[in-house]
């Protein structure tokens, strides 16, 4: 009895242990407010996180005028962990990107017009938003297009996907009649992250694991009333 509760305890510990080794750090670059077109005269904030802290990680763009320059270098101004463009202008327009990181590419434009879409990647079954919004901030009827095929027209100026596909990835803009077309904006979608779905598999089979040690622990204290029953059958 007592090896079997030493061996259901390493069973444990190596479970537990496997599950600790699929954890990661992963680098992400954060926008806010998080979209990929800007106007003109717009700021943003970018920084660079993972799960543990936002410290010890580089900002770099690449644009038209300058490539794998640093935020401080001519442009952004750093402030703690974050990188902020308070004036943003035609030529902010390009790549950005933390080391190790995926690239992220936003545009500032002289349109009246922007589509409001998220920066990264979406994760396939999450919901997506696209909004249409106007220099003046007004919220009007719009037609929203993907790949130029017209998805439809929202009063409101905003359309929801709620569960992402694969087919969803595509170029999208957005047309208000009062006020013109914005700028294309290129939306992937992400498959489901792998390392969740093997942590969730590696939660099941513990769950398993604890299920067996707690059949074979209640096996082993019946086995000793076992000849008792008998004598008194």
């Amino acid at each position: 009895y007592q090896q079997l509760r030493m061996a259901g305890t390493s069973l444990l510990w190596i479970s537990l242990l496997s599950l600790m080794s699929c954890t990661t750090n992963q680098v992400m670059l954060n926008l806010s407010p998080n979209r990929s077109q800007f106007f003109r005269g717009d700021s943003v904030s970018l920084s660079c996180e993972d799960e543990d802290s936002s410290a010890g990680w580089t900002l770099r763009r690449n644009t038209t005028e300058r490539q794998m320059s640093q935020c401080g270098d001519g442009w952004g101004r750093p402030s703690g962990s974050s990188c902020i463009i308070s004036y943003m202008v035609q030529w902010d327009s390009g790549v950005y990107w933390c080391e190790s990181s995926q690239a992220a590419a936003i545009s500032a434009d002289e349109a009246v017009l922007i589509l409001q879409s998220p920066v990264l990647p979406v994760m396939e079954g999450d919901p997506l938003t696209l909004s249409c919004r106007s220099k003046h901030g007004s919220r009007l009827p719009a037609a929203f297009y993907k790949d130029g095929s017209l998805m439809g027209t929202e009063p409101g100026g905003h359309m929801t996907i709620l569960h992402v596909s694969r087919s969803d990835e595509g170029l999208y803009r957005c047309n208000i009649s009062s006020h013109g077309e914005s700028p294309s904006s290129w939306i992937s979608v992400t498959d489901m992250n792998i390392s969740f779905l093997l942590l969730l598999l590696l939660l099941l089979l513990l769950l398993l694991l604890l299920l067996l040690l707690l059949l074979l622990l209640f096996i082993t204290s019946d086995c000793k009333y076992f000849p008792l029953v008998q004598e008194l059958m």
